[in-house]
């Protein structure tokens, strides 16, 4: 049924659209004499009535995503002829929960035409389907009356002097607008709701001790994040390490040196690497490189008289792998910075009889300097958030190491393990899931404040 109220939106819209656009046309035909004063193009009279019925429309769809299935839940649960529910709040949402989860199993069942397992839920299957064939047929009528009635409106405004231009320009104004209020609240929503839980943290677990602890081992409540915030840095390091100068020369290459069919070619094999879904760098990196580092050692142990001790999983596995997966992010940002760099420049450098390469490294790189370590600072973002590599080739070990040949585990690996499962909310341990976020945070920001500065230090302006 939402699929029939799209296509019918679809349909009211374009109908709007072009019976405001054929009205416009029709007041140049009778404005005759007058025809400066007819303000708006007849497209500007179609846009704004296929928007006056897109509105009504979409609220309709709003209002039925919102309230339908509280109705539906209602109406199964209270024709399901089961026993008294809990007193408790929290036990009896669980019961009902439940219970509408085996109905809606039932009701799957009756389309289908089979069998019910538990033939007494037919009764609460049967009223749940009413339900929503009324709702969804409430949603049809009252969508169709809202986008017929914006249709009448719309065709309603169009006049000679009407400026609908302008009321057009202003509706798609105050979308962006709300658009752009959107992404900041939703931020700003971010860090209050992290903040509150990690305050709510510091009130039940000393947060010094959470900050310098050296020992995590949160099955007996010792949370020290220490281990984490090194293991963090020290994977980190390890794959800007590998996506930095790879990243970077490849840039070099592509926009400097390579041929534009070269490039053709070249560029979009590097991007690939950023589709792929990082949880295939986490099984090449556990199955082929950790395997391969450890082999490695055992054999210099073992040949050597060394004590290298390599993990079987390990930082160094973890960090190359996870620099190879954010090489596109220095290489093709930095190409179209260095792209960026006007041709005056490097003719003004050629005239003065520098070469190729003096070029690059005395002109061209301190120009794009800014978009370059704007490029490395969302190389390092990306490898500070990454959690299935560090997973499936780190291991959750938080050990409190420098050697990247140890295993070792992050922050967000650690925030994925404290939060999956049935856990205790309120239980420091799973509080402290929301401090290390905002450790990360804060860890993020200063990277980002770090960059500003760099970048405006080092920008220049181009006429």
């Amino acid at each position: 049924m939402l699929a029939a109220y799209i296509v019918l939106m679809l349909i009211l819209v374009l109908t709007g659209y072009f019976l405001g656009r054929r009205s416009g046309f029709a007041l140049y035909r009778t404005a005759g004499s007058v025809r400066n004063a007819v303000h708006s193009l007849p497209s500007y009279h179609g846009w704004l009535t296929a928007t006056f019925t897109f509105f009504p429309m979409v609220l309709a769809l709003v209002a039925w995503t919102t309230l339908a299935p509280g109705i539906s839940k209602s109406a199964a649960i209270g024709a399901a002829p089961v026993k008294e529910l809990a007193v408790d709040p929290a036990r009896r949402l669980l019961e009902e929960q439940a219970l509408y989860r085996d109905v809606q199993v039932a009701a799957n069942l009756l389309k289908q035409g089979q069998p019910l397992t538990r033939p007494e839920l037919q009764p609460a299957a049967e009223a749940f389907m009413a339900s929503q064939s009324r709702l969804s047929w409430a949603l049809i009528i009252f969508g169709a009356l809202g986008g017929a009635a914006g249709i009448a409106l719309g065709l309603k405004r169009i006049k000679p002097a009407f400026r609908s231009r302008n009321a057009f320009e202003q509706i798609v104004m105050s979308v962006l607008i709300a658009c752009s209020a959107v992404a900041v609240l939703t931020t700003v929503g971010i860090v209050f709701s992290v903040l509150y839980e990690t305050l709510h943290f510091a009130s039940v677990y000393p947060f010094w001790s959470f900050l310098t602890g050296t020992v995590w081992s949160p099955s007996s409540l010792t949370l020290g994040a220490l281990p984490l915030f090194v293991g963090t840095i020290l994977i980190t390091l390890v794959a800007i390490a590998i996506a930095g100068p790879v990243g970077l020369f490849a840039a070099i290459y592509m926009s400097e040196y390579a041929s534009q069919n070269v490039r053709n070619f070249v560029k979009p094999i590097l991007e690939v690497l950023a589709g792929i879904p990082t949880v295939v760098f986490g099984f090449f990196a556990a199955l082929t490189i950790a395997p391969m580092f450890k082999g490695m050692g055992d054999w210099i142990d073992l040949n050597l008289g060394t004590n290298l001790g390599v993990a079987s999983e390990s930082a160094l596995a973890a960090g190359l792998v996870m620099g190879v997966m954010i090489i596109p992010f220095v290489s093709s940002l930095s190409d179209d910075v260095i792209n960026a760099v006007p041709q005056s420049l490097r003719d003004g450098s050629f005239g003065m009889g520098a070469t190729k390469s003096e070029t690059i490294k005395k002109v061209v790189l301190p120009a794009a300097l800014p978009g370059i370590v704007s490029a490395f600072m969302l190389a390092i973002s990306r490898a500070v958030g990454e959690t299935m590599i560090v997973v499936m080739a780190a291991g959750l070990a938080g050990n409190l190491t420098w050697n990247p040949l140890e295993a070792v585990t992050t922050i967000t690996v650690q925030i994925k393990t404290l939060l999956v499962g049935d856990q205790e909310f309120n239980s420091p341990k799973t509080l402290s899931a929301f401090a290390l976020g905002f450790v990360l945070f804060f860890f993020t920001l200063t990277l980002n404040m770090i960059a500003l500065r760099i970048v405006r230090k080092y920008r220049e302006q181009y006429d």
